[in-house]
């Protein structure tokens, strides 16, 4: 396959919409690959396979879902040490995604990749385009940059003309801790303040 045959990386439903037309629109065939090992949980995980399906009847398109489906897991396994460290975090996060889609490209004869992920707004879109370059020259592909971020109000828009699920986060169980940030940190000071209030006794034990 060469030429204007590109093998597309997509996260989700939402950001695929305005990515997969531009290109479409540039006359790039397009076969779309779905791995993103970092969505948790599992009921999340199926409503973006469902509305990634659903876009891909409506505008379509060729879509493979990765065989390692759902595979937190490895995720953990990966992003672990840098937990806590948002930017380190999902660095880490773009370089698995981007690297089994080069690689998943390359064994299926491509010679060009590229990913939805460069339409979010809310993502690192340098570091991505970053990665993804150093992804393609150690694997031996081209790696299609496009900034897709102008579209970013008309992709919304239609997504809830298409009726398809929205997520309200990128997927990660950090980032739906991070989401929830102020209401948590307002809990765990009502937690702190009802303790308090309370006639506990402590000793260096624990409770008495």
């Amino acid at each position: 396959m060469k030429g204007k045959n590109v093998f597309l990386h997509t996260c989700c439903g939402p950001c695929s919409i305005e990515p997969v037309t531009y290109l479409q629109k540039n006359h790039y065939e397009i076969t779309a690959f779905f791995y993103n090992p970092n969505i948790h949980p599992f009921k999340e995980f199926e409503r973006r396979v469902e509305a990634m399906r659903q876009i891909g009847s409506s505008l379509n398109f060729r879509l493979i879902f990765s065989p390692k489906g759902y595979s937190l897991d490895l995720w953990i396994e990966k992003v672990q040490k840098a937990i806590k460290e948002p930017s380190k975090r999902c660095r880490i996060c773009y370089e698995i995604r981007l690297k089994e889609t080069a690689m998943m490209a390359r064994k299926m004869k491509f010679n060009l990749f590229s990913t939805t992920l460069l339409y979010s707004i809310y993502q690192d879109h340098n570091a991505i385009a970053e990665v993804a370059h150093q992804i393609a020259n150690e694997i031996g592909i081209n790696f299609l940059y496009c900034d897709f971020r102008n579209f970013w109000k008309n992709g919304q828009k239609r997504a809830r003309e298409y009726g398809i699920y929205m997520q309200p986060y990128c997927g990660c169980i950090m980032s739906e801790q991070e989401r929830y940030k102020k209401a948590i940190k307002r809990m765990n000071n009502s937690f702190t303040e009802e303790f308090n209030a309370q006639d506990v006794n402590l000793d260096n034990n624990g409770i008495k």
